[in-house]
């Protein structure tokens, strides 16, 4: 395979000089034309109107998303949303990969990913604001009082994935609102604003502005009528409000938009998930997910979701140098009848998860079965996989192929019933809550399972079930911080299988949690007074922070 090389050096200095160059060559895309411009211009053009809509979704998973040509084209690490889900994920505790010179993500690890010269947050900031710029676009094609149906159904997706960038960003760059609503947080682009004096909204600015753009949303979609499951509907409109609702504290209102955006779907069953799949947007139990097209995949193999978070590639990073793995105090936590537990290899490198399954070495004809895989080596293909190596994602093409076409899932079926359980118990319904937790995980995941098993609280055995359920699709962070909760890695010397140099804990309040903002955005908008305080962490701080779930 086709390997870029990225020393830790390169990660802490050498970016500097590269990406930095790089990064202040572009120029923001999108959200630059009136109303009447955009209506002008479609007018003249009106295959204009198709290219800004379908535009719209494009930079979701694409290869070369932030760069598609020149500068950093080439980086391992640039594949829109998916790319900023992972960085979230390993920014926390309970995905890492290993720390070697082929790990472009190891700013993540090292929580280094807040330096405003570096390329990784600079793509996490510019993806989802030229997105924005999209929906802008969008929404500015049509005059404000069409009753055209194909109009409003635009203009409601629009809405609704303006809706989506914003809640990529306010998270990462302010604290929630319970604690920050009048903070600032990020700046919003309206129609007439003057972009080179843009302040930051505060906190609850923001989040009311994501909640208009759903409610529109909401009210203009229909449940199940789209092209695409890569396309919006009704029940990701719902499910998207039901997420917002947890950030803003209506929890009673989020447990109700999350019971209706299960309209139509139902979780993937035990017999479904007892072996590798989350790689494909036919999944039943996805409400909406990123198309990864064979056309798109061949753009390039390295920064594809199947290079990076799958195990079965015959083209990746993941196989062959940095197989992603999980935090053994998270693993441990998990019951031996829990299905989930065979997502991972476990501290013999085994899953029964693998059984059923034949890799073939391509040179050599040999083959591995079941639980010979894990040890089986192909050069310059894959290594031998150590305990607690992540065998969850499927790949989509079948095992062993080169073309990195694997799907990604942003929403499921699962995270409903988990929002809605915590929706119920934080609206002081408690004994409704623990229902359907437990009807949930017996009849999906865990025959045997009951709330109370692991002695936790309620809402942290929400939070625990949301940390194994959702592992590696980019909700750790987000959660970490909307619950106040440390980020807790270990429990002292020789407790986790994180590499030392990612081996530390973070306080729920400490304000190095916060993004800063990359150099572009503060030397082109002087009404942005960036985030400070906090101290990028060392090696084996905190140790004795506890997180209420891996405890």
């Amino acid at each position: 395979m086709k390997l870029y090389k990225i020393s830790l050096f390169m990660l802490s200095a050498a970016l500097l000089s590269t990406a930095c160059n790089d990064i202040d060559e572009q120029v923001p895309e999108g959200g630059t034309l009136t109303r009447e411009q955009n209506q002008e211009t479609v007018a003249a053009i009106p295959e204009r109107a198709d290219a800004s809509f379908n535009g719209m979704f494009s930079m979701m998973g694409r290869p070369h998303a932030c760069w598609p040509t020149g500068g950093n084209s080439s980086r391992a690490d640039d594949f829109g949303f998916i790319s900023s889900a992972l960085s979230q994920d390993l920014e926390g505790a309970d995905i890492c990969l290993p720390n070697s010179n082929y790990n472009w993500f190891s700013t993540c690890s090292e929580m280094s990913s807040r330096n405003a010269n570096y390329a990784n947050p600079y793509m996490r900031y510019r993806i989802p604001y030229n997105q924005i710029g999209m929906a802008n676009e969008v929404i500015g094609t049509y005059p404000e009082d069409t009753t055209d149906s194909l109009a409003v159904n635009r203009i409601a997706q629009a809405r609704a994935i303006r809706a989506f960038d914003y809640m990529a960003l306010a998270p990462y760059f302010a604290f929630g609102i319970d604690r920050a609503a009048d903070e600032p947080c990020v700046p919003i682009l309206r129609e007439g604003t003057d972009y080179s004096n843009n302040p930051r909204a505060t906190v609850k600015e923001v989040w009311e502005y994501i909640i208009e753009d759903l409610n529109y949303a909401v009210d203009h979609l229909e449940f199940g009528v789209r092209t695409s499951k890569d396309r919006i509907d009704k029940n990701v409109a719902l499910a998207l409000r039901a997420r917002a609702n947890l950030n803003l504290g209506k929890f009673a209102e989020a447990a109700a938009d999350a019971d209706a955006a299960l309209t139509g779907y139902t979780p993937a069953t035990i017999a479904e998930v007892s072996k590798p799949a989350f790689c494909s947007l036919e999944e039943h139990n996805w409400i909406w997910g990123i198309n990864i097209t064979t056309e798109l995949a061949n753009i390039d193999s390295s920064p594809t979701c199947s290079s990076w978070l799958g195990s079965f590639t015959g083209d990746g990073y993941g196989p062959y140098i940095n197989p992603p793995f999980i935090n053994v105090l998270l693993y441990n936590k998990i019951s031996d009848t829990d299905v989930r537990k065979g997502w991972w290899l476990d501290e013999e490198a085994k899953s029964p998860n693998l059984e059923g399954l034949t890799w073939t070495d391509p040179k050599t004809g040999a083959t591995a079965t079941g639980n010979e895989i894990p040890g089986f080596v192909i050069e310059d293909v894959k290594i031998a996989y150590n305990p607690y190596t992540n065998v969850k994602f499927g790949q989509k093409t079948g095992i062993g192929s080169t073309v990195n076409a694997n799907d990604f899932p942003l929403i499921r079926a699962e995270e409903m019933f988990l929002i809605k359980a915590e929706g119920l118990l934080k609206s002081g319904k408690e004994a409704e809550a623990k229902t359907v937790l437990e009807n949930f995980v017996k009849t999906y995941r865990d025959p045997s399972y009951t709330a109370s098993q692991r002695n936790l609280n309620l809402a942290d055995e929400i939070w625990f079930q949301r940390r194994v359920e959702l592992w590696g699709e980019g909700f750790f962070t987000w959660d970490a911080k909307r619950l106040n909760k440390n980020i807790v890695r270990f429990h002292g010397k020789g407790t986790s299988n994180f590499p030392d140099a990612f081996q530390f804990n973070v306080a729920a309040d400490d304000p190095w949690l916060n993004m800063r903002f990359p150099n572009t955005e503060l030397d082109n908008n002087y009404g942005v007074v960036d985030n400070y305080g906090g101290e990028i962490p060392v090696a084996e701080q905190n140790p004795n922070l506890l997180d209420g779930v891996t405890d």
